[in-house]
């Protein structure tokens, strides 16, 4: 029962430790995927993103400021608690003028009268009248008509119409009578269509009629002469609604009215009515002349109500200019309506253009330059690592600030100035603007590159502030590039007035041509300008001379001038370190030496290079007696301690000395390579003893770990730390040599260094091969110089009492020496086949270690 329960039991524990591992590894991978999340979102990058875009922002917040303060409301009739002026240029509807202008429109506007030509088909009207009256007589009646008579015509039998059917009805000749006034739109009367039946509706009568009723119409029968009239001063459209075209009539006195054209009917009338006989058919036919005639011109009251309408809508709005700067109450005044419609017209304007489309667009605009200028590498330089980065963005954005508020002070003050002196305008001052101090300063600590960058980025921001003005733009971006190339050397404070000298004569050369632009080169004002754009250069040294201390201390940089201002051997750090450890002292010299001449050849900084080896031992100031060049008796301390300690005092010096350098803010170049001048170099000394004294004891299950005899590290990042590191390591060692000529002095310049390179210590800086060569060449150079031959100066001869001669004292040798020195006794001067014998061995081990390093 047991093992079966173990049997089944054993299943369930598996599967548990196996559910438990899946929970443990779901929750590691959650806690994974939290760190990467947290360090996008709060690592240096991102916040390098967050700085530029809350400054991006920031500046337009500051360019249009009226976003965050709500204006002032006034109601007509109050009292202005204080000046109002006019934050920009902007424009201001005068709402009753513009009521004016569009009432005015709308009585031009022309009345539009329809006009028909035709007078609804007149002439086909009268035709198909006529026509019928003849179907009619032809159909129904048979005239027999006698000659004429004194213009009579007689009837054949009888003056009573003959009927061919009978059953003929007097509603026929109504129908047809009744249809003939219809189709000519007159009234009905029975004398006139029975003259016309009388007389065979003539061809005379029908041409007398369409010759007047056309000459009537095509001029034109208004109804109402009167409202026509009206228009006389300025015209009335006529659409012709035959062909819709519509024409301007200036002149109304030609067309007719009902009676103007029922007169010139009958005037006309007399004239080609002449030949119409009897004279009842010609007055028959002029009466219905006159009832034909009825107005063709009317008045099209929709279509003149739309003129009037599309004449108000085509009136724009009339706006005032109200300029920058403008007041617009002053304290004390009572609001008036125009300047209520001035002040309103700015809050509405600031309201909607600075937060719905001005502020936004200002500050994408803003962020989408720097971004992009920040993706490909400008503001900040490119061999830094991430924390200088970070410090260099933000002291760029810091820099970048001050000046954007700088500019904005002076362009109020400019304003203000310029509005108390009539004779010049603020444009004048804004010469004067020190945009170009910023350069000045990037410069100095980043390099041109980024200061260019910088000048670019200051010079637009700059021109936002003026108007946009693109002259302004080219004023700043010039200045300040001048001014970055003035001090990329700049190793006392005297080149910052000579630069802003420089920057002040650029100004003035530029503000000449933008006054000329400006169209005011011969006044006043010119002059003035040039002098504002002096004193802008000579304000850039200054405020770049006064701002430099507090950068150094804020940011950490240093700079050559602090770096010649270190280099002094009256420094304190120095004083104690002669007084304490002069060796050390000595040793820090000959190093500064030897790197000062090294670091021109790899294109290295010296002065950085020169200083950092003064201080790169300051750490044994604190234990001097335990580093052998500080050691004045033959008691060395550390053979009574063991290799692991001495190992750790050792190594401690390099803490010390870092903290001593934090201490006197020597600033982060040089305690970085302090840190980095050992690297994780081996101490092989006290690891060979260690390993001896082991085993010697026997103990064979202790092993001597490396690590616990190398130095802490970093390795050195740069070419001044490297450079540092090799030049320490092969002065130490050139005291060592007991006969330093130049061979031997290459030959171990060669193996220190080839000891360092195969050991990893030159990984991580940018030393290349070529430099390694070049340092080479150079230290050999510095080392022949330090440990150079002198020739022996012979001592007097002295003859005693009996003339014999006697050697001069501390001249006498061992024999065991005398077959190792000259004939003048130093160990310099060996004999030609030593000589010989060392050169070449010498020579064979030198082009041995150039062989292992590549360099051969």
């Amino acid at each position: 029962m047991m093992t079966r329960k173990s049997k089944t039991t054993a299943p369930k524990s598996l599967k548990a430790n196996t559910s438990l591992g899946k929970k443990e590894r779901d929750a590691l991978l959650r806690k994974k995927k939290r760190k990467e999340k947290k360090a996008i979102l709060l690592g240096m990058e991102a916040k390098r993103w967050y700085a530029l875009i809350a400054l991006s922002a920031f500046f337009s917040i500051l360019l249009f400021p009226s976003i965050l303060v709500r204006p002032q409301a006034y109601k007509l009739g109050d009292i202005a608690d204080r000046d109002v002026k006019a934050d920009r240029r902007f424009l201001v509807e005068n709402t009753d003028l513009t009521e004016k202008n569009r009432e005015d429109a709308m009585k031009a506007a022309l009345y539009v009268y329809d006009y028909d030509p035709t007078a609804a088909n007149i002439a086909s009207r009268i035709k198909d009248a006529f026509e019928l009256g003849r179907d009619y007589l032809t159909a129904y009646v048979d005239f027999s008509y006698a000659p004429e008579t004194d213009g009579e015509p007689s009837k054949k039998a009888s003056d009573e119409p003959s009927k061919k059917a009978s059953d003929e009805t007097m509603e026929t000749v109504d129908s047809f009578k009744s249809g003939f006034f219809e189709i000519l739109a007159i009234p009905y009367n029975d004398r006139l269509i029975d003259t016309l039946i009388q007389y065979d509706f003539p061809k005379d009568v029908e041409n007398f009629l369409l010759s007047l009723v056309s000459q009537v119409f095509k001029i034109g029968v208004v109804g109402d002469r009167g409202t026509l009239m009206s228009q006389s001063g300025k015209g009335i459209i006529l659409h012709d609604i035959a062909d819709g075209k519509e024409k301007q009539v200036g002149d109304l006195s030609q067309f007719y009215d009902v009676k103007s054209a029922e007169e010139f009917v009958k005037e006309r009338g007399e004239v080609e009515g002449s030949n119409i006989r009897p004279l009842q058919l010609k007055e028959t036919a002029l009466e219905m002349a006159l009832l034909l005639i009825k107005p063709n011109l009317t008045f099209n009251k929709r279509e003149t109500a739309v003129k009037k309408e599309e004449a108000q809508k085509s009136v724009k709005p009339f706006y005032f200019m109200v300029k920058k700067g403008e007041m617009l109450v002053r304290e004390g005044e009572r609001i008036t309506s125009d300047h209520l419609l001035k002040i309103s017209g700015q809050n509405r304007l600031l309201k909607q253009n600075d937060f719905l489309g001005r502020f936004p667009a200002m500050a994408v605009f803003i962020t989408l330059f720097m971004a992009v200028m920040y993706l490909v590498g400008l503001l900040t330089r490119a061999s830094e690592g991430s924390a200088a980065s970070s410090k260099d963005l933000y002291f760029f954005l810091a820099t970048l600030l001050t000046i954007f508020l700088v500019v904005i002070a002076f362009d109020l003050v400019s304003g203000e100035i310029a509005r108390g002196f009539h004779y010049f305008g603020p444009r004048v001052l804004l010469f004067a603007i020190p945009v170009a101090s910023g350069a000045m300063l990037i410069s100095i600590f980043q390099g041109i590159r980024v200061a260019a960058s910088f000048s670019l980025v200051a010079s637009v921001l700059a021109c936002l502030i003026v108007d946009g003005r693109v002259g302004f733009f080219v004023y700043f971006f010039t200045g300040s590039l001048v001014a970055a190339s003035g001090v990329t050397q700049c190793r006392e404070r005297g080149v910052f007035i000579r630069t802003g000298l420089k920057v002040g004569l650029c100004n003035m050369i530029m503000a000449l041509c933008l006054e000329a632009l400006y169209g005011s080169f011969f006044t006043l004002e010119t002059g003035l300008a040039c002098c504002s754009a002096f004193m802008g250069g000579i304000l850039v040294g200054i405020v770049a001379t006064g701002i430099l201390p507090l950068v150094e201390m804020t940011f950490g940089y240093t700079t050559d001038i602090k770096l010649l201002e270190l280099a002094s051997l009256d420094q304190p750090l120095l004083r104690e370190l002669m007084v304490q450890a002069p060796g050390t002292y000595h040793h820090s010299v000959i190093v500064s030496n030897l790197v000062e001449a090294s670091a021109q050849a790899i294109h290295a900084n010296p002065l950085l290079s020169k200083v950092a080896a003064y201080y790169h031992d300051i750490g044994k100031i604190k234990k001097p007696l335990y580093f052998i060049e500080n050691q004045r008796t033959s008691e060395n301390k550390h053979e009574k301690l063991a290799p692991s300690m001495s190992s750790l005092i050792l190594t401690s010096h390099v803490k010390d000395g870092v903290e001593l350098a934090r201490k006197f803010k020597l600033g982060k170049e040089i305690i970085e390579i302090i840190r980095q001048h050992h690297g994780t170099s081996l101490i092989s000394f006290f690891y060979e003893k260690a390993k001896n004294q082991a085993e010697k004891k026997g103990e064979k299950n202790i092993q001597v770990e490396e690590e616990d005899f190398r130095y802490p590290g970093p390795k050195p990042q740069t070419k001044e730390a490297g450079l540092v590191m090799l030049a320490d390591q092969i002065q130490a060692a050139s005291k060592t040599l007991v006969d330093p000529t130049t061979a031997r002095i290459q030959g171990m310049v060669q193996k220190m260094m080839n000891k360092a390179f195969s050991d990893g210590q030159l990984d991580e800086c940018e030393l290349t091969l070529k430099d390694l060569h070049e340092i080479a060449k150079s230290f050999n150079q510095t080392l022949s110089g330090i440990f150079h031959h002198r020739i022996a100066y012979p001592e007097p001869i002295v003859k005693n009492a009996s003339g014999r001669v006697e050697e001069p004292a501390g001249n006498g040798t061992e024999k065991s020496d005398v077959s190792k020195k000259g004939k003048n006794g130093d160990t310099d001067q060996l004999s030609k086949t030593d000589s010989a014998i060392r050169r070449a061995e010498d020579k064979a081990e030198n082009g041995e270690s150039l062989k292992r390093l590549g360099l051969r």
